[in-house]
């Protein structure tokens, strides 16, 4: 296990940093996404990170292997500092053996069961639009983001 990849007592975890822009509207009911691209347009309104320092294709394999399993609990926490104070706010979703973590520019959790090389997590108790309001006029705002993922075998 390498250090991207600590393993605590809550599971195995991966750590994105990323920024907010001024497009970040957080709107989408469905979906929540993270990319490595450093723009965004309005149309983008499921994306609250952009210029992530690495996709999931980047993830240790023991991270992945972990999210493949239906039985997976997976929680993504969005955490930005504003004055000094850190703002969080967390989604949870479940791991799917279909989730293949190849996205090499973005990735997105999703409330549903849809799965392609982008999706991280499925079946998520809540998406973008979702998200504190705090949190994300922050990250309109270009607040710095960290967004960590963990998962519970």
């Amino acid at each position: 296990m390498d250090e991207t990849t600590p393993e605590t007592d809550a599971g195995l975890t991966e750590e994105i940093r990323a920024r907010g822009h001024e497009n970040v509207r957080a709107e989408h009911s469905s979906t929540v996404e993270v990319t490595t691209d450093d723009w965004l347009t309005p149309a983008g309104d499921c994306i609250v990170g952009v210029d992530a320092d690495r996709p999931p294709a980047e993830f240790d394999e023991t991270f992945v292997e972990a999210c493949q399993s239906e039985s997976a609990t997976i929680t993504a926490e969005f955490t930005v500092e504003t004055d000094g104070e850190p703002l969080t706010d967390t989604l949870v979703g479940r791991g799917d053996p279909e989730l293949t973590f190849e996205g090499d520019r973005s990735f997105v959790g999703r409330t549903s069961d849809y799965v392609d090389d982008r999706t991280v997590f499925v079946g998520a108790d809540g998406a973008a639009a979702d998200l504190d309001r705090a949190l994300i006029d922050a990250l309109a705002a270009g607040a710095p983001l960290t967004l960590t993922l963990t998962v519970e075998p």
